[in-house]
Order: structure tokens, then sequence, then C-alpha cells
């Protein structure tokens, strides 16, 4: 059994080709990382590392990181970088969607674009400054989950909003 078990065809298909059209070879490594992160969106790099190993263990973690480093340096995953946290990875790339960060466990969620298209913020700039043009914003949400929120009432306010 290889890693992508469970990943439909089609998408180690389509990672198979991109690969290929990056340079890159497709190895039974490069697919078993992209499995790992598909399997388990926003992993860290030891938790794609320790899914991987289960089922190649002569993989060292070292070669999972360069292969993280490089799958995200060619588009295939998105490296995010959360408050108090290791980067994560996931495989949701190209659409500048967002994150929601629970602050009792941890958990995260993606969150499309505010506005449905990107950039999603119009920045406000201050006088002076030089102005971009903005490509990519970054917006991590912060709060509890329902789950956490259901066990410790005291973190329940007035002004929480569905």
């Amino acid at each position: 059994m290889t890693q992508t078990a469970g990943v439909p065809e089609a998408r180690v298909a389509r990672w198979s080709s991109a690969l290929r059209s990056a340079g890159r070879r497709v190895t039974r490594q490069r697919l078993a990382v992209l499995a790992a992160v598909e399997q388990s969106p926003h992993a860290t790099a030891d938790d794609a590392a320790t899914a991987v190993r289960a089922e190649l263990p002569h993989i060292t973690v070292q070669s999972v990181y360069v292969i993280l480093a490089d799958l995200t340096d060619i588009s295939l995953l998105r490296r995010i970088q959360t408050p108090h946290s290791p980067a994560r990875y996931e495989t949701r790339v190209g659409d500048n969607h967002h994150h929601a960060i629970c602050t009792g466990c941890g958990r995260i969620e993606d969150v499309d674009c505010a506005v449905g298209h990107a950039p999603c913020l119009s920045p406000d700039w201050s006088p002076g400054a030089h102005r971009m043009t903005i490509q990519i914003a970054e917006v991590v949400y912060q709060g509890l989950c329902d789950d956490c929120r259901s066990a410790a009432p005291s973190h329940q306010s007035s002004d929480y909003q569905e």
C-alpha cells in the first residue's frame, strides 16, 4: 500500500502532471508527502514526516522537510505561518483563502476570501507610504471554536456573532 491510498486517482494524476511541469520527477516520496498533507490539512512538517514514515520508513525527516520546501516553492503546497505554532502545510493552493484558529484547542479551519476575490483587502495607505500592488492578503482569524466555547461557558461573550 502506498501513501497515496485514499487520495483520488485524479488528484494523484494532477500532482504528477504538476511535478513534471515544474521539472521535478514524480517520486514515491513526493507523492507520499503530498498525500500526507492532503489527508491532514494544516499539518506541521513533523506531522507530515510521521505520516510519510508510516508508509516509507526509510525516508529521513530531513528529506520530508526538503520535499515540503520544494513542493511549496513550486506551489503544490502552501505554507502557512500561524501565531504561536510551527509552520503548517496544506494542498489548498491558488485561491487566497484565510484561516481561523481556535485559541482554545488550536484547530485550524479554512475561511474563504472575505469578498470573494483576491486580495480581499484594500489597504489604507499611511501618508508618505510607498504604495504597492497587493497580490495576496494573509488574514488570520482567532477565537474560540464552538466546542471550546461550550466546554468553557465563561469565555462566551454577548457580542458573539454567528
